[in-house]
């Protein structure tokens, strides 16, 4: 029997749209799904609400919960990631807390700026960790990362392990459909073009029966501008640098030196930014999940409509030849994005089918828009550089290079932060103290 094996499973909503969409492929009907998670009591959760969902959904499929990690990957075909190290508290606290005290505010966290290179720091040894059992017991499965800090996380994967891997996110396939809703525009029938790195790829090229519509889009961007919204600092991005970028403003809003200035206070309101935006919206889930667990968990009668995610359908492609195509994060060798350095992880459309996943050449960006995103790899390079070597002074190198951490504080201060951050994570960064 085939498996799918799901690592974070406790990541019940996650894992029901992820498992959920696998139910309904034909192809995937006598495949075992295999679930592990750290949390006990979430893991259990999950199973319940999943196999309420296969008998709902008159499906095939065997699920299992395992306790053993190694156990639960064991001749995996596929391997889904949605693992979160030190959770929101103590880990999102600390990434949060601690900066304050040095003036340097943040919104989300979990990709690059002091937040995402202390995440990413505790994720990588539990991800190297994975990929040795992955290299051990399931030696020809795929694996499918949708933990973050993506770009960070399979660049290490793929440079250090030899585990078959592809990074995937939500940003690529609504980026277009999002925007042309904000702006008023119809979506049906268009062509687009996307590439670059996660949460900072590029909608390069947007036309419609051969028209390019991106005049349109930056006429209403300009004129949508006037008055407050949720996408201002996207649109002031693509007013300056010429093209929209795929995550939210509330991302972007740090990962550049434009956005969140103490010199100019003003900018958090004027551009709507929502600081300390992920806590918040941690502490919201916390709160909800009682109820939401009586509607999903406790609900014997749930369903479930397949989803746009990925997963299942790169899955369904490889087991059945039938191609799909998709925004996935894998490593720029032989220059994909050519004016990109090839050590970099860079989004581009990729190709699955039974041969596997291949991506496709995109050539050269815009120079300004590869500039950018050179500003987030050299982070994302010195983060993977810390985590390999172990040597403190490049957590110091990624953290002094990052966009908006270096517009923000001086060298001194930079250190001395790390330094506090590593202390406050204690035993989750055990090899720097």
């Amino acid at each position: 029997m085939k498996k799918i094996t799901f690592i974070g499973a406790g990541s019940t909503i996650f894992a029901k749209n992820v498992l959920g969409d696998c139910m309904h492929v034909p192809a995937l009907q006598q495949f075992e799904f295999a679930l592990y998670d750290i949390d006990k009591q979430r893991l259990s959760e999950s199973q319940t609400l999943l196999t309420h969902l296969k008998n709902n959904l008159n499906s095939t499929i065997t699920i299992k919960a395992y306790d053993d990690r190694k156990e639960a990957l064991r001749g995996a075909s596929y391997v889904i990631n949605a693992i979160q190290v030190g959770g929101y508290k103590p880990s999102t606290v600390i990434d949060f807390e601690i900066p304050k005290k040095y003036g340097l505010r943040q919104t989300i966290g979990d990709t690059i700026g002091i937040g995402g290179l202390f995440r990413s720091l505790r994720t990588i040894p539990v991800l190297l960790d994975i990929a040795q059992d992955i290299e051990e017991v399931a030696p020809n499965a795929w694996f499918l990362n949708y933990t973050n800090p993506m770009a960070v996380l399979t660049g290490t994967l793929s440079r250090y392990t030899n585990v078959q891997n592809v990074g995937l996110c939500h940003s690529v396939q609504v980026c277009t459909r999002d925007l042309f809703k904000h702006l008023g525009m119809d979506h049906t029938g268009i062509e687009e073009k996307i590439a670059g790195i996660n949460h900072v790829a590029w909608l390069l090229e947007v036309k419609k029966d051969g028209q390019d519509l991106y005049p349109e889009i930056k006429r209403r961007a300009k004129e949508k501008n006037k008055e407050k919204h949720h996408d201002m600092v996207r649109f002031q991005l693509m007013e300056r640098f010429g093209y929209y970028v795929t995550e939210s403003s509330e991302h972007n809003a740090e990962y550049h030196p434009y956005f969140i200035k103490s010199a100019y206070p003003e900018l958090i309101d004027d551009l709507n930014i929502p600081l300390d935006e992920y806590p918040r919206r941690c502490v919201s889930q916390i709160e909800r999940w009682e109820q939401m667990k009586q509607d999903l968990v406790d609900n014997a009668q749930i369903t479930h409509e397949r989803s746009i995610e990925y997963g299942s359908r790169i899955i369904e492609a490889m087991e059945t030849g039938e191609t799909f195509m998709f925004g996935g994060n894998v490593l720029n060798i032989g220059g994909l994005i050519a004016n990109l350095p090839d050590k970099a992880c860079v989004e581009v459309p990729c190709v699955a089918n039974r041969s596997g996943i291949t991506p496709t050449y995109v050539g050269e960006l815009p120079e300004q828009l590869a500039a950018l995103n050179r500003t987030n790899i050299n982070t994302q390079l010195l983060t993977i550089e810390a985590a390999i070597t172990k040597k403190r002074e490049h957590i110091y190198h990624a953290a002094m290079l990052d966009p908006h951490t270096s517009s923000e504080l001086s060298l001194d201060d930079i250190v001395s932060l790390c330094d506090d951050l590593i202390e406050a994570h204690g035993n989750y960064l055990p090899e720097y103290r």
